[in-house]
């Protein structure tokens, strides 16, 4: 039977150029959030300074989705995911599933308009990042609460998914990934496991930021699920600017490995769940070279979770759990390790609440 009322569920993501012309103005919309980019008199500054860092830098990023295909094809993967994602909600509750990309279209102001033409009874809204951090979901949720602000949609009754990085299933769904990448290796092949994370700036940590208290938990419950012999590290990636960023890098680990003779190298991108072209660029083509002329023999990556059967499964269980069509873990469930519980506890599953 049914739930008798419509579900609106909106998908965050970052978005990505949909063409080379693109490039400069997503980059500039990326250097113009204070969520990104915040210092004293920033609010005069950013815009001046975005423009000189995305037209800098979009020159230096042309190739890199020139060899991707000449675009981002995080739209294609999100849109493939909504697809999924309704149509396993619908098999219990009449649900509509939207899109808001951060950065480039389909924008955020365009997806609350498309809200409030449907009018759901209620709305869950889900960003795809799995470890919360300001810079991502905190941005894309202040950026829908400026949006809905003269909108009839901040009427419409919200939950928000604050983060799933501790959610069973979506840990089945990156485990799941890694077994099939490790079929690429010989049977018995000692394989380094590599876990790469997006950095993010050490201040933003410093200033309270769980991301990487989020990144490290996320990689114990992968690995105590996974139950493999194989060693591993954890690294960051796609750092901007000359501030400290969280370290090691994925370059320097790779290093590393290189001084220590290893041959197999597993790329596993922990805090993705699309690719894109710090997927697809920067560790399947730039890292795989890089990797070779270190002397690592056979290197991989596993794919994003994208629109697999598991990783829809995880999320429409965490829209269901939302709405209170099931019920959240017990707290005899979190792991003793990082006291982190394996579904989400009460607090981050919460009302829409302003400046959230």
């Amino acid at each position: 039977m049914k739930n008798d009322k419509t579900i609106g569920v909106v998908l965050f993501q970052l978005g990505g150029p949909d063409s080379v012309e693109a490039i400069e103005p997503f980059l500039y919309n990326l250097f113009s959030d204070p969520d990104i980019i915040d210092f004293p008199f920033a609010k005069i500054a950013r815009k001046p300074l975005a423009k000189l860092i995305s037209s800098n830098r979009a020159r230096k990023v042309q190739s890199h989705y020139a060899e991707i295909g000449g675009k981002s094809p995080i739209l294609e993967y999100t849109t493939a995911q909504a697809c999924a994602l309704e149509g396993e909600l619908n098999k219990t509750l009449e649900a509509k599933v939207f899109v808001a990309m951060r950065y480039w279209h389909p924008m955020t102001e365009e997806t609350v308009q498309a809200v409030e033409t449907e009018a759901p009874d209620e709305l869950v809204l889900l960003p795809l990042y799995p470890q919360y951090s300001k810079t991502t979901t905190g941005s894309s949720l202040n950026e829908w609460n400026r949006r809905i602000a003269f909108s009839k949609v901040k009427n419409i009754p919200a939950k928000v998914v604050k983060q799933f990085y501790a959610h069973p299933t979506y840990l089945d769904a990156v485990v799941e990934k890694i077994d099939s990448s490790l079929e690429k290796f010989p049977k018995g092949e000692r394989v380094h496991l590599v876990f790469s994370a997006h950095s993010v700036p050490v201040s933003v940590i410093a200033g309270g930021d769980p991301y990487q208290e989020q990144i490290e938990a996320t990689v114990e419950s992968v690995l105590r699920r996974g139950h493999w012999s194989h060693p591993h590290t954890l690294c960051y990636q796609s750092k901007v600017g000359a501030s400290k960023w969280l370290q090691p890098s994925l370059h320097e680990t790779l290093h590393h490995l290189g001084t220590e003779k290893t041959q197999s190298v597993l790329v596993v991108p922990i805090a993705f769940v699309s690719d894109h072209v710090e997927t697809l660029n920067e560790i399947n083509v730039e890292a795989r070279k890089e990797a070779e002329l270190l002397g690592i023999s056979h290197f991989e990556m596993t794919p994003g979770l994208n629109d697999s059967p598991k990783f829809i499964q995880a999320l429409a269980e965490l829209v269901l759990e939302a709405v209170g069509i099931v019920s959240v873990a017990p707290a005899s469930e979190v792991p003793k390790s990082t006291d982190r519980p394996r579904r989400h506890a009460p607090d981050e599953i919460f009302p829409l609440s302003k400046g959230r």
